[in-house]
């Protein structure tokens, strides 16, 4: 479907009628807004996406009937409208044709979301972060991060994602972002110390910024990695937020210390009752010097943690993503431009916030010229990296993919203070990767989620 089709069938149905059925009485409103998006979708793009949500709202018991109602009882109406906008038609509908379109006129990757790093400066210094190397030296200025915004939706991305460093270093700046770019969806992750009732009050009036505030667990757990008193400042952040309905979720690292606690019931039901809606998940990867390969989330806690995300899914009202473990969903890696990149504080662009490794830079190229470069184009003709999407990544899993394609794309290491050898790196993976590749294996052949094979990226 094109851009114009889209336009011209949102017109058509009606952006307004659909936007007053965000209002009130979700019962009778949910059930209205899927059948909107079906008559929207005539040439069934995301009729796959269409057909499970219909299925899973169909029992209002269900743990995903009671999550989307819960957007109309528990978050601000005004922001349930402009995450609607922003999010699902902006992003998602009409960002998503025209991505699609770029990739076809320019030959490469054109990606769904942006991710990018403010400030490489943090107010943490966590065990295992590569933000501890880099300190305060890397910042990009106001400027330089709306020139990124404006290319960027100029393809058709509207999603923006700030990490760094702590981007919340960087208030001022991203809220202005926010008023500027009304259109786009800005999401950060955010170790959630500098949250306060002002800067909640700036959200709630915004509308368009939703924090993904990073926790390791419990106290115990997040105080660890993240220094002592961290853990209590994250939970009186998300006692702040859910006061004002303000939409957020929490972002996890599983690690060999923590993933029972990770995939632990009383964790995810902790998140829930805070006022989170989504949760992020994510392995620790051996980025940097200060790196503690130690800390790599052995095969067997992988495989808890692909059963469990995979169980929480079916009983509580939380949208999850685990973002190695979900590969079989979109078919492999997303990094490189397909779904998303990074660039970092000091303008580089990265494939992934995990492959320090760049050949471009958002001062000197631009975005699509980046997208086209040598070490992105190496990522478009390579990806998928193995025909089993339980082995989506190009370091995690498959080590010896990432190598080859620094190596053919002449990408030099973005590591600021201790530039860091592809073949180190690759290295620190090598036993994981082996034993990760025998557990899914056996995942793979024994999945009866078809389904999930066909789904399109």
């Amino acid at each position: 479907m094109n851009q114009n089709t889209i336009k011209e069938n949102l017109k058509s149905f009606g952006i307004k009628k659909i936007v007053s059925f965000l209002d009130s009485d979700p019962d009778k409103n949910i059930p209205r807004i899927v059948d909107w998006a079906e008559k929207i979708d005539v040439e069934g793009t995301y009729k796959r996406q269409l057909k499970s949500i219909k299925k899973a709202i169909e029992n209002k018991d269900g743990n995903w009937y009671l999550l989307m109602k819960s957007l109309w009882t528990d978050i601000d109406d005004g922001i349930r409208k402009t995450v609607f906008k922003n999010f699902i038609v902006n992003a998602t509908m009409l960002g998503g044709n025209k991505q699609r379109k770029a990739k076809e006129k320019y030959g490469c990757n054109i990606p769904w979301a942006i991710l990018m790093d403010p400030t490489s400066a943090c107010n943490l210094k966590c065990k295992g972060c590569w933000a501890a190397d880099y300190g305060n030296k890397m910042y990009m200025d106001y400027e330089t991060l709306d020139k990124i915004i404006l290319q960027g939706k100029a393809l058709g991305t509207f999603m923006y994602i700030y990490s760094g460093g702590e981007p919340l270093l960087r208030k001022d700046d991203i809220i202005r972002l926010c008023e500027k770019h009304d259109d786009c969806m800005f999401l950060s992750f955010t170790n959630g110390t500098l949250i306060d009732e002002s800067f909640a009050d700036e959200m709630l009036r915004v509308k368009n910024f939703v924090p993904a505030i990073s926790v390791e667990g419990f106290e115990e757990a997040t105080d660890y990695r993240r220094g002592k008193g961290t853990y209590g400042k994250a939970i009186c952040a998300m006692d702040i937020l859910r006061k004002r309905k303000l939409f957020f979720g929490f972002s996890s690292c599983y690690t060999s210390r923590n993933a029972d606690v990770m995939g632990s019931e009383e964790y995810i039901d902790e998140m829930i009752n805070r006022g989170a809606k989504f949760g992020w998940f994510f392995t620790y990867i051996p980025v940097g010097i200060d790196a503690v390969p130690e800390l790599m989330a052995t095969s067997d806690q992988r495989e808890f943690m692909y059963h469990r995300i995979r169980e929480f899914r079916k009983t509580k009202p939380l949208f999850t993503l685990d973002f190695w473990n979900d590969g079989e969903y979109v078919k492999g890696c997303i990094a490189g431009g397909r779904s998303y990149l990074h660039i970092n504080a000091n303008g580089d662009i990265e494939p992934c916030a995990f492959i320090h490794y760049a050949d471009s830079n958002i001062h000197k190229n631009t975005l699509l010229e980046a997208f086209q470069s040598p070490l992105f184009m190496q990522y478009y003709k390579n990806q998928p990296f193995n025909d089993n999407h339980l082995r989506p990544c190009p370091l995690l899993d498959n080590p010896e993919k990432l190598e080859s394609m620094v190596l053919a794309s002449g990408a030099k290491s973005t590591e600021m203070l201790h530039p860091e050898d592809v073949h180190h790196l690759c290295g620190k993976c090598k036993t994981v990767s082996d034993k990760w590749a025998i557990t899914a294996g056996r995942l793979w052949a024994n999945s009866n989620d078809d389904e999930s094979r066909k789904t399109v990226s």
